[in-house]
């Protein structure tokens, strides 16, 4: 099967694809304005092989002879078969793709509705809601969506100030969970206070209350909110919330916030399963 070819840095797609790439606002509105992210790598492909969502396949001769990506490819087409594939020739893959040595294979993927909803047109969100406030590093917030997916918690609220929930980075430290979950981003603060109908939680290190005599909070939904590495919760969301800490040993200052919230998901399923 021949696919179209991409040869020159000049085409309107690979111009598409570096502005969805771009790292901090300019990648965000990007994303946004395309409806699109970019997923890099086979790991991240083979999770979504099937999707009707992944509409466009990037690859490369090269990687075209790799089994895993050719698989990925042929399998995704059997079931899409309206997805477009491009084959960029090497010298632009290079230029693309931040991944050294990595299989050549991307695809440009729709936004789900959740994420290009307008916060202030969602009245109410009932359950149980993940809130992550100001969380700046994207090694972080993607490990904390892989956790949340694992633990249940499906609605995830990031405030206005964290790493972008599908700029690359977050995208590959997720590994595929962003497929599992609900995800709102650009919220206020005051925005998740009126809508969030679960009391909130606050993962504060030194609260009173520790997380393991928490059974009759946790029994209900909840919606927990993990703050930011170097500020912690702010102060709008503190006002509202119960402080609830996890019990470490005193040499030790703090716990990464990938961690806590690990650990405060868990904890969650672990007293309503018991």
């Amino acid at each position: 099967m021949n696919f179209d070819l991409i040869s020159s840095k000049e085409n309107p797609l690979f111009k598409e694809i570096r502005l969805l790439q771009a790292t901090g606002s300019k990648g965000q509105k990007a994303r946004l304005a395309n409806g699109q992210a970019l997923l890099e790598g086979i790991h991240l492909i083979q999770t979504w092989v099937g999707d009707s969502t992944l509409k466009t396949l990037l690859t490369s001769e090269l990687g075209l002879k790799n089994p895993e990506i050719s698989e990925a490819v042929y399998s995704h087409l059997e079931i899409c078969p309206a997805t477009k594939v491009f084959q960029l020739d090497s010298p632009l893959w290079d230029s693309l793709s931040d991944l050294v040595n990595a299989p050549q294979i991307a695809g440009l993927l729709d936004l789900p509705k959740s994420c290009l909803t307008p916060p202030q047109s969602i009245a109410t969100l009932a359950g149980d809601v993940l809130i992550l406030d100001r969380i700046q590093d994207a090694g972080n917030v993607g490990s904390i969506l892989r956790s949340a997916a694992a633990a249940g918690f499906t609605q995830v609220i990031a405030l206005t100030g964290c790493a972008h929930l599908w700029s690359s980075k977050v995208l590959r430290a997720g590994m595929g969970a962003h497929q599992l979950l609900d995800l709102y981003e650009g919220w206020s603060n005051q925005q998740v206070l009126s809508a969030v109908t679960a009391p909130f939680l606050a993962a504060v290190a030194g609260a009173e209350q520790d997380l393991y005599s928490s059974k009759k909070e946790l029994l209900h939904p909840v919606a927990w909110v993990m703050g930011s590495e170097g500020q912690g919760v702010s102060e709008d969301l503190m006002a509202q919330a119960k402080a609830v800490s996890i019990p470490i040993d005193p040499r030790v200052e703090s716990l990464n916030v990938s961690t806590a919230a690990a650990i405060c998901l868990f904890e969650t399923m672990r007293v309503r399963r018991s």
